[in-house]
């Protein structure tokens, strides 16, 4: 399974060589070489205000009573990311939560917040974190009830859950860019032309969606490293690594920014009564290598403070997503428009435990434990980590 993924070598960040990856749906900021780290990433540049506790910033600490559900109790866990039927020897990734310094959080309470979403619609909205997110969501609220899948695309990537007792329904919007876009590529990956990206025309796909959902994450990022071909007032203006084509070199960067300016601007001008996420990118946990020269994730237990930092390039994503947040949440507020940062990147970032690393595969050292197989250090096991980002967007929506 693939998708063309095309990323950058480390000598700049928007005018590279590019290269692609095997993971269907499934991206990561590969480099020929390691991105530097910086030193300096400053995770709290926006700050709670006063008297508010501040939910991402903390530790993981040990949690002796695990997680809520099993692998084998919820049934729309995806092969790749169950760790534990692939054979992934030690548990002890699954015994963590994430405590914020300054307060307590209570465990997701599905019963509570099923009953609050009674007759409501939420939707997450994006590429296949989102998806991983929604999965761990849909499993937590198994426990109470299982949603009933009833609506997926043609390729399902985008499905619709509903939850009978509490008509409420739980979505996941496949649009990694958030724009429209045209894509040329086959189930492995195999493109035949350069993604055509319009970058002042938003995706209908959710668009389409929008006034009728009472509670949306969005998120994007990554899929901003392939090659594209940029539009506006349909006509060309410009690419992201597209040698040969006498084309301007406009980079992700440039495409990134004025994708989240067409969001925002049409969040904040909504009238939307509803409230809105906007989840912050996610980084891996590659070592030794990338996915394409032998990079894996083997740690067993999560880093403490310090102990890791963002590469470069999700250093400049994340300042993209700041700054974009910034200037819609002023006009948000003065419209009346609830948008809110949902800012799991620091959390993530601690815990290169929670990858199915090998155990994406089916017992992938059954016949030769020396076999190498392509690591996912990108998304997470379930159970694991992203479980509890339903524990701080149920506090959020709680509590504010």
């Amino acid at each position: 399974m693939g998708l063309a993924l095309r990323l950058f070598s480390s000598r700049s960040i928007e005018n590279s060589p590019v290269i692609q990856t095997p993971f269907v749906e499934e991206t990561t900021d590969v480099d020929d070489e390691k991105p530097v780290p910086d030193q300096n990433v400053d995770f709290r540049k926006i700050t709670p205000p006063k008297g508010k506790c501040d939910l991402f910033t903390g530790d993981w600490i040990p949690n002796p009573s695990g997680p809520i559900y099993t692998n084998e109790s919820c049934h729309v866990v995806e092969p790749h990311q169950n760790c534990m039927k692939n054979g992934r020897p030690d548990s002890g990734y699954l015994y963590w939560r994430w405590k914020p310094r300054e307060c307590e959080i209570p465990r997701f309470d599905a019963k509570k917040f099923l009953e609050l979403m009674r007759n409501k619609q939420w939707a997450f909205i994006g590429d296949s974190i989102q998806r991983n997110n929604v999965q761990s969501l849909l499993c937590i609220l198994s426990k109470v009830e299982e949603g009933v899948m009833v609506y997926h695309d043609e390729k399902y990537s985008s499905k619709r859950w509903l939850f009978p007792s509490y008509n409420f329904t739980l979505a996941v919007i496949w649009s990694p860019f958030l724009v429209e876009a045209a894509t040329f590529e086959d189930i492995n990956g195999v493109s035949t032309a350069d993604i055509q990206l319009h970058l002042d025309k938003l995706d209908h796909t959710w668009v389409d969606q929008y006034q009728s959902i009472d509670y949306m994450i969005f998120s994007g990022g990554k899929w901003f490293f392939k090659t594209a071909i940029y539009y506006e007032n349909d006509k060309v203006v410009g690419c992201h690594y597209c040698p040969g084509q006498n084309l301007t070199e406009l980079g992700f960067v440039y495409a990134y920014r004025k994708a989240l300016e067409l969001v925002y601007n049409y969040i904040v001008t909504s009238n939307h009564k509803g409230v809105i996420f906007f989840r912050m990118l996610t980084p891996d946990h590659f070592e030794n290598g990338e996915w394409f020269s032998g990079g894996t994730c083997t740690q067993t237990v999560p880093y403490k403070d310090g102990e890791s930092k963002l590469n470069d390039i999700d250093v400049v994503l994340r300042d993209i997503e700041l700054e974009e947040f910034k200037k819609a949440e002023a006009l948000a507020s003065k419209n009346k428009v609830n948008l809110k940062l949902f800012d799991t990147t620091y959390l993530s970032l601690l815990r290169p435990d929670g990858h199915p690393g090998p155990y994406r595969h089916f017992h992938p050292f059954a016949k030769d434990k020396n076999a190498k197989v392509q690591n996912d250090c990108l998304h997470w096991c379930l159970p694991g980590p992203i479980d509890s980002w339903s524990d701080l967007l149920m506090e959020m929506v709680v509590n504010g």
